[in-house]
């Protein structure tokens, strides 16, 4: 697996690695080569590179009263649509269309990141991260994460902090 620092990301990078570069926040690039049949993108990622699967959080695009809102949470438990919802003062979510989703963020599924969208989503960070010093998230391809500090993608992202995942 190969490892990237800040500077070596800046000439390039998908839009999540530009948009951290641009906000001149420390952050780390992990790749590894993606196997299309793992059934789980995000446990793939935490195995790949030995890091807990607590720590490497998936970003999922939800329909919330009708508005997408991204929601964060670790890869090891699910998402609780009804505390997403309630989290940004809805009253119902489900899961976005997958195709509306890819088109809205400019990402693909599986490589959607919380950074560097296409359009500006509600985002909201489960609160589990803020029990680590460092999370990891999709870099903007399946395959490529990056490592940050939760407070970090939280202001990036104008993240709302809730608990909203499942174990």
């Amino acid at each position: 697996m190969a490892k990237k620092t800040k500077k070596q990301q800046q000439s390039g990078g998908t839009p999540a690695t530009v948009a951290l570069s641009s906000a001149g926040l420390d952050f780390t690039v992990h790749s590894y080569d993606h196997d299309p049949s793992h059934p789980s993108y995000g446990e793939e990622a935490a195995e790949a590179m030995g890091v807990s699967p607590d720590r490497v959080f998936k970003t999922l695009v939800a329909d919330v009263d009708g508005t997408l809102t991204v929601a964060v949470v670790p890869v090891s438990g699910s998402l609780d649509l009804k505390a997403l919802a309630a989290a940004v003062g809805g009253k119902r979510a489900t899961m976005a269309d997958p195709t509306l989703a890819e088109r809205t963020t400019g990402y693909v599924r599986g490589g959607i990141s919380p950074l560097g969208q296409r359009k500006r989503l509600p985002t909201v960070l489960d609160d589990s991260a803020g029990t680590h010093e460092t999370i990891c998230v999709s870099a903007g391809r399946r395959g490529l994460e990056v490592e940050l500090a939760p407070g970090d993608l939280a202001s990036l992202t104008n993240a709302v902090l809730a608990p909203i995942g499942r174990a």
